[in-house]
This record gives structure tokens, C-alpha cells and sequence, in this order.
């Protein structure tokens, strides 16, 4: 398997940040950039906002969020890493996600997953799970566990 592009989803959990520590170990091995990617949702669809706020403050509202995100982005990439690029893009996470991968022609995708289980899992769902069925590549789900180790999610 020829590894030349790593997608990493990040929400900016530990678990994120373990399956970032995870792609820079495999971009190294393999030589491979990685494309560290966030996506901020919509606040009307995420449901944080009512019909009756204006729109030009929720457009405003989705540009800071993005430019916060960016910010965000670019503290976590160690000093020194010509290889990792970060991306910022709205919508739904995990269409956003497999549309990433596509477009990048991403080889394999590494994130995190929060492992949520019963009626959690039920009423949210997993974007991690959705992305595993829709993406166009393999992906790596990682967990962090409490000693800040990541540890792979089967």
C-alpha cells in the first residue's frame, strides 16, 4: 500500500489529536503530506440558532467561526512541518469529510472517534461511522485513552 496523502478530520477532541499524532508518525513513514481538515457546521442546521436571528449576524457568525477554526488549525501543526496543510470548510462534518477525500484523492483517512455508545450513539450517530461507509479510501478510527496514548478503535 502506497500512502502519499493522509486526510485528518479534527473536531479538536483528544481523540483528534491522537489520530494527528497517529497521521504525522504515518506521514513519516511513508512520506506523506497530511491535510489536517475541520468543518465548522452551519449554526442554523446545528441548531444553535433560531429562524428569527438575521442572517447577515449568522453569515457573520460562520465567518468567525471559520477564521477561528484556522487559527486553531494552524496552533496544533508542529513547528517545522512543510508537509501538513490545513483546511477549513462548512457544512455537514461527514459529507464534508468524504467530499475531502475525494477531492484530495486522499489514501487513507485517520481520526478520532469519541466512541459514544447506547442512546447517545442512537440519537447522534457517529460521524466517524458515516465517514467509514462513505469514504472513498480506508480510514483509521483512533481513541485516546487516558494516559493520552492513542490507541486504535476496531
Amino acid at each position: 500500500m502506497k500512502v502519499h496523502r493522509i486526510l485528518v478530520p479534527t473536531d479538536f477532541s483528544a481523540d483528534a489529536d491522537a489520530a494527528f499524532s497517529c497521521a504525522l508518525e504515518l506521514s513519516r513513514t511513508f512520506g506523506a503530506s497530511v491535510h489536517l481538515l475541520h468543518v465548522v457546521e452551519n449554526p442554523l442546521a446545528a441548531g444553535a440558532w433560531s429562524s428569527e436571528i438575521y442572517t447577515a449576524e449568522i453569515a457573520g457568525l460562520q465567518i468567525n467561526l471559520i477564521r477561528d477554526a484556522t487559527e486553531r488549525l494552524r496552533g496544533v501543526v508542529p513547528a517545522g512541518a512543510t508537509n501538513v496543510v490545513v483546511d477549513v470548510r462548512s457544512g455537514q462534518p461527514a459529507r464534508e469529510i468524504v467530499a475531502a477525500a475525494r477531492e484530495l484523492g486522499t489514501d487513507v483517512i485517520v481520526m478520532g472517534t469519541h466512541g459514544r455508545t447506547g442512546l447517545s450513539h442512537a440519537l447522534m450517530g457517529s460521524v466517524a461511522e458515516r465517514v467509514v461507509r462513505l469514504a472513498p479510501c480506508p480510514v483509521l478510527t483512533m481513541r485516546a485513552n487516558e494516559g493520552n496514548k492513542a490507541v486504535a478503535a476496531a
